[in-house]
Parts: C-alpha cells; structure tokens; sequence
C-alpha cells in the first residue's frame, strides 16, 4: 500500500553545534581520534565539570580489610554494595586541546582501617592526570606516621581504551588499567609492590560548554551589516520563496542538467548510504551494549553502514529541490535484560528532501527508554540537516548523486537517540544516487549500488532482505554510549511526473 509522504518544512533552524563531541574527542585517551576537531583551534584548554572517578584501588585489599576491620567512605565518596569500588565525585579540571592532557580531581574520601588501629589508611583529595597514553591516580595518603600530599599512587595505561558515552553528553573511558607505584607501595607500607595490578579505573567527565556559539553570530552579523543589509534581505527571503529562486538560478541549472533539467521528473530508482553514527555503531555490538544490528525491508549492511534501495520521488532542476523516499529499515538492539533489549532503535521510511545547498534527512522512528522500557514513536521525524555542495542538485546522464553529504542531528532528532546526543553532533556522511530515467546507470561503489535504475544492484553486503550485523568485531570505530528505541511503520511515495499521468509508486514495507 502507498501513501502520500506529507511535505516536511525545510527551514528548520540548525541547532548549535556541541562541543563536546568535537574537542573533547580527548585524542591521549583513545587510538584514534573521531575527526571533529573544528573546536580544537578555539581554545587551548577546556574546562571539565561534574566527574566521577570510579575505582576500588585492589579488590583482595577490600575483603582483607572487610574480614579484618572496617571501610569508611566520606566527603561525598560511595562504595557499591558487597564491598565493592569507590566512587569520587564532583570532579572538576581541564583538557588541554594541544597536548590532549588533562586533570581532574575529585571530592570524597576513603579510610581503611583494621587492628585495632594499627592498619590506618585514608585517600582523600583523589586526582586523575594523563599525558599522552599514560596518566596517573594521585592522592592525599593518610596515616598514623602523618600525611603525604599528592602521592602518586597508580599508574595508569591508556593505549588501548576506547571513548564511550555517557549520561548528558558524559564522555566515559571505561576500564583503565592501573598498576601500583613505588610511591603507592610505600604508602601502604610495603603490603603490595610496585607493578602491582591493581583495580581498573573508569573516568566519566562533562566539558563546560564553550563560548563557541558568540563568536560564530558575531562574524555574521558584521559581514552581513558593513556590506549591505538590504541586499541581504532579499537575496535571504527569496532563497526561501519559490517564486523568486529559479528566476536567479536558471541559467546554471539548465546548462548543468542537460535533459532532466528542462523536465522535471519523477525519480525511478536510486540508493541511499548512511552508517548513522559510526560510534554509535561500535557501543551496539561492543562489548557494552553486546547487540547486534538488523536490516529488513530491502536494506542491507553496506561497507561501513547500510543502503536503502528503491528510491522514488521527484526532481526539479530548476527550482533545485529534490524529494526522494527509501525502502528498507535497519534496527539496533543492545543491552539484554530478561530476555529484551533495552536499546531498541529503528530507522525506516529514510527520506531525503534537499532545496539548493540544504537540506533535511527524514525517518520513522521509534525509540525506547531504557529507564522506563517504554517505547516512543515518531512518524516524518527530521532527524538531520544536510549541508548539499553548491550546484549539487543537477543531473548528469540521467541520475542525481550527492556524495559525503555532511550530516548534523537536529534538535527533533535527540529523541531518536533518548536525548544522549546533543543537537549539531556530527553524524556520518550520507551519498545519494537517484536516477530519473529507468535505463540510467547507477554509480557503482560504496556511495551507490551499481547496476542500472530497473535493474539488480551490486556491491556492499546484501542480506536478502533481512539480515544481521553484530559481535564486537562488526563495524569497528569509536564507541559511544547512547540509549534509543525502534519504530516500526510503513509509509509510500506517490510521485506524478511529466505532461502525462505518470505515476510511480512503490510499496513500503512493513517490518
């Protein structure tokens, strides 16, 4: 069954872009870096805000001491039930966005105590420092015979930890292997040796927003106020009237589309490419999450993401605007409890509607809070803005392709992911390639499937109209920790094209 899309308004305004998932991609933690490092140039340093530290120092140190005395946390410091780690809080510092180091320290204390006194320890002013891909745990050593400050107690090892995230935009480092220095050896008296292995640590910190957003306005407005403010007035509000864009634009877009340009017409077949979120794939299948990704419907896993077949809709080259609708879905599914997933997030229905060099990704989507395990879904949400290249909307023999389009998610599109990414994250890059006449030949390789409009397609993993990807090796990239849910919902695309009573129309599936 087809049904008409219904429009979706393309002015929306763009959400301004986070800063945490650009500078704070916090390169001397993690192997690699995740590529946003617009923000790195604005500042030298970045405040942190609202860390914890969660860290038992030695698990054998705990229940020797739980058998023989007593542990005693203070000062806003937590201890998980039967005996387990430590949790610091309140953490504030700086990253350094030149040399990638930061500092961090925590409130809360910890006293083991045993003997009647004789074993006497308390940590307290707990800091986490790193360089490059060490770091180390310091901290004030408490005894009978007097107090250190800022003993280096643990070294720490970061070569091979991977970025997550957490609650509200937290980045969360997950597991950092410590071992015991020769400081820290002779502040517990020599009970354990220095290399000794101790508890891992996990470090989960904020970045302070950065007064990014002000100096981005304040260039606009002084380019847009000395030249001429009234000249921009109307090359702005036309832009977004119909009736006045072809009249500036008819010459490019009628040398540049040959055919297709002079007639508007329907799109026959085409593909979408898009990986989503490629750290958002990591944390589903990693060790985290331990999900797994299905395609159904016609999409399938594609490189490093997924492609949706079957594209219809309608292209005009002069206004410059195109409207595509994709088949297919692709569903994430991640953390299993009693036999469900908690994380169930489905993207289906994906839809393209672009207008010069803007434009809007649009999906049916369905979401699950993983608090509440109730699941919410939205129909034609706007889950990204577009940023097409100048003169990208034109048609060469036949077929529209748009490659590595940037992709930002938009303030809608937060509820796809339970609000864990903030508006203006960095999605991945989508390509687009719709053809407008059935015989046209698609372009072959990982930006479409090749073969021609009516016909087979190659390249890319197909999964017969369903499939799974999943396990830690699957989709390999930095992982992220973000909750989300599924939609399932069929939708069509009736697009009427030409002089004549052309239809095309195709059947969405329902998953």
């Amino acid at each position: 069954m087809a049904a008409t899309r219904r429009p979706i308004a393309l002015a929306a305004a763009v959400a301004t872009a986070a800063a945490l998932g650009a500078a704070f991609a916090l390169p001397a933690f993690a192997a690699g870096r995740s590529g946003q490092d617009g923000a790195n140039a604005a500042a030298p340093a970045m405040e942190l805000k609202d860390g914890t530290l969660d860290w038992g120092f030695k698990e054998s140190f705990r229940k020797y001491i739980g058998a023989a005395g007593k542990i005693t946390v203070k000062d806003g410091a937590t201890q998980a039930a039967g005996n387990g780690v430590f949790t610091f809080v309140n953490g504030k510092g700086t990253y350094d966005m030149t040399t990638y180091g930061t500092d961090t320290a925590f409130e809360g204390g910890v006293n083991f105590s045993a003997h009647g006194g004789v074993l006497d320890i308390t940590l307290s002013d707990v800091k986490l420092s790193t360089a490059g891909k060490g770091g180390a745990i310091t901290a004030d050593v408490a005894t009978p015979q007097g107090t250190q400050n800022d003993v280096a107690v643990a070294d720490l090892d970061l070569s091979a930890v991977k970025p997550g995230q957490g609650a509200g935009g937290a980045m969360v480092f997950k597991d950092i292997p410590a071992k015991l220095t020769k400081a820290g050896s002779e502040a517990f008296n020599g009970q354990y040796q220095a290399g000794e292995v101790l508890d891992p640590a996990t470090l989960t910190v904020k970045a302070v927003a950065p007064p990014t957003e002000q100096p981005t306005e304040k260039p606009t407005e002084p380019t847009g106020k000395p030249t001429v403010k009234p000249t921009d007035k109307p090359t702005v509000m036309p832009t977004g009237k119909p009736t006045t864009q072809p009249t500036p634009k008819p010459s490019p877009s009628v040398t540049a589309t040959d055919r297709p340009a002079a007639d508007p017409g329907a799109v026959v077949g085409g593909t979408l490419n898009w990986g989503v979120k490629a750290s958002f794939r990591a944390y589903v299948t990693g060790p985290i999450a331990h999900g797994k990704v299905e395609t159904t419907g016609g999409a399938t896993a594609s490189g490093d993401g997924y492609r949706f077949p079957d594209a219809t809709g309608h292209f005009d080259a002069a206004k410059q605007t195109l409207n595509a609708g994709f088949d297919g879905k692709v569903r994430f599914l991640g953390h299993q409890e009693d036999g469900a997933y908690t994380l169930d997030l489905s993207l289906s229905n994906l839809e393209i509607q672009a207008h010069g060099t803007t434009g809007k990704l649009i999906a049916d989507v369905s979401t699950k809070d993983r608090a509440t395990k109730k699941a919410a879904t939205y129909t034609g949400l706007a889950v990204a803005d577009l940023k097409l290249p100048a003169g990208g909307l034109t048609a060469k023999d036949g077929v529209v392709t748009l490659s590595a389009v940037p992709a930002t998610l938009t303030a809608d599109g937060t509820k796809a992911f339970g609000g864990m990414y903030r508006a203006g994250e960095q999605l991945d890059a989508l390509t687009v390639a719709v053809a407008l006449d059935k015989d046209a030949e698609l372009p072959s390789g990982t930006g479409a499937a090749g073969g021609s409009a009516n016909g087979g397609t190659t390249g890319g993993a197909t999964v017969g109209g369903g499939g799974t990807v999943g396990g830690s090796a699957a989709l390999a990239s930095t992982g992220s920790d973000v909750p989300a849910g599924s939609l399932v919902a069929a939708s069509g695309l009736i697009v009427a094209a030409g002089a004549g009573a052309v239809v095309v129309a195709r059947r969405r599936r329902t998953a």
